[in-house]
């Protein structure tokens, strides 16, 4: 018998660490149907928990999800106050099965500008998940990129002004430390719905190595079909962060 066929099967290669979405879509997705944007954002939740169980069996060890950008208090505010209330909703009813699930939520994002309640909320929610090492769920709420910068550049300054850091041992690492971000490996893939192409101010630090995804579909047809099209394009490309394939 040739050797060959002894070989096992070759493993599949292993998935991404950090997948971060941009969940974008729910608005025209409800429109395209008559319906008000609430209807999409609920819909979009369902997408959200379909998407949590999918990456929890490839193995993913953190998922990101763009929930709620801090412009998007600009929306109409029957809006803003469906999506504060559709929030409260899955808190209650998602932090449960995410214990059972060994799944961990993080909040990343400017939390005292939540309403109260959300963030007694989320804090119970994170502390009740906290020890869950299956899957770190990462949910970005009122969170802009380019104030978490600025941010993380007043703590450092504030520390060079009080005598605490050494203006010469400012690095990106040190920089990485002061982000809401920290501890968590940066993403290796990006996947954003909707067939938009653009960051909208998430992640703007830690995308400068990710690979970027763009899917034609709304977030609330988002299914597992179609994180498995991302997976197989995110192993068909050549990782180089900036060196040579030569």
């Amino acid at each position: 018998m040739a050797t060959s066929a002894l070989r096992e099967p070759a493993a599949p290669p292993p998935p991404p660490a950090h997948i971060a979405i941009i969940m974008d879509g729910n608005r025209r997705w409800a429109r395209s149907r008559g319906m008000p944007p609430v209807y999409g954002h609920r819909r979009g939740a369902d997408a959200v928990r379909r998407t949590v169980e999918a990456c929890a069996r490839e193995g993913v060890q953190y998922l990101t999800l763009f929930a709620f950008s801090s412009e998007n208090w600009r929306r109409p505010a029957d809006e803003v106050g469906d999506l504060m209330n559709l929030l409260r909703f899955y808190l209650r009813r998602e932090v449960e099965e995410m214990k059972r699930n060994g799944i961990r939520l993080h909040v990343i994002g400017d939390r005292p500008g939540l309403p109260p309640d959300i963030r007694a909320m989320v804090e119970e929610a994170e502390a009740r998940t906290r020890d869950n090492r299956r899957l770190t769920v990462v949910i970005a709420l009122n969170y802009g990129s380019r104030q978490e910068i600025v941010e993380a550049a007043r703590r450092i300054a504030r520390g060079v002004k009080e005598g605490r850091v050494d203006p010469d041992d400012v690095d990106e690492v040190l920089f990485a430390e002061q982000l809401e971000t920290r501890g968590i490996p940066d993403p290796d893939l990006l996947i954003r719905t909707s067939g938009e192409q653009r960051i909208s101010n998430f992640l703007l630090w830690q995308l400068a190595y990710t690979e970027l995804v763009f899917v034609p579909v709304a977030w609330p047809d988002f299914a597992d079909e179609h994180l498995q099209e991302a997976l197989r394009e995110f192993r068909r490309r050549d990782r180089r962060y900036g060196a040579s394939s030569g």
